[in-house]
């Protein structure tokens, strides 16, 4: 059986060791390279007012031929016996052009891929990059991820960007201009708040 001094002994070593476990964390929640986040001004990363900017351009979709601009990487089993092409998988670099015509301005990209994600509907998942090479959003991005009904008009979120449109926020429309057995083009308006 202890003895009281052997209990006092025991009841001081825990309470050294609990006093130097919560010191210890203190110090290290303290010490600026150990903090998981912390609050930041805008100002400091150069963050103005805020905008909203419209932008209109044409989307060339070439499927097939020599200078074709998206390529089918995957499908399913039964991809080709389906009515919505259920489980084909997209992968693009298009042209963005000022006017639908492929020989006007080029003004970016669209790169990424797109699945046909729905088996009731031709219904695609989006994930892209608009990638702007003209004109004062030259080497930014603005990105897309959401569903593309083929529709009359069909809108999806812009979940972010890079460059010019860093912390972006908004929506694209989209609308097919024509369709066509080598070439789909669509007319993008779109609308996103940035710094």
């Amino acid at each position: 059986m202890a003895t009281t001094n052997q209990q006092r002994s025991i009841f001081f070593l825990i309470l050294f060791f609990a006093i130097f476990s919560f010191s210890t964390s203190l110090a290290v929640a303290h010490d600026p390279s150990q903090v998981f986040s912390k609050y930041v001004s805008p100002s400091s990363l150069g963050l103005k007012r805020e905008k909203l900017s419209h932008l209109h351009f044409y989307f060339h979709d070439i499927v097939s031929g020599k200078n074709a601009t998206a390529m089918r990487v995957a499908e399913a089993p039964s991809t080709n016996t389906s009515a919505t092409f259920f489980g084909a998988i997209v992968m693009m670099d298009d042209p963005l052009t000022i006017k639908p015509e492929i020989n006007s301005t080029i003004v970016g990209r669209a790169q990424g891929m797109y699945a046909f994600a729905s088996q009731s509907d031709i219904s695609l998942l989006m994930v892209l990059n608009f990638a702007f090479t003209h004109g004062k959003f030259n080497g930014s991005t603005l990105s897309i991820l959401g569903r593309n009904r083929v529709s009359t008009v069909r809108e999806m979120p812009i979940v972010g960007g890079s460059g010019v449109f860093r912390f972006a926020r908004g929506y694209a429309l989209a609308k097919t201009y024509s369709n066509g057995q080598v070439e789909t083009i669509v007319e993008y308006n779109v609308y996103v708040f940035h710094y």
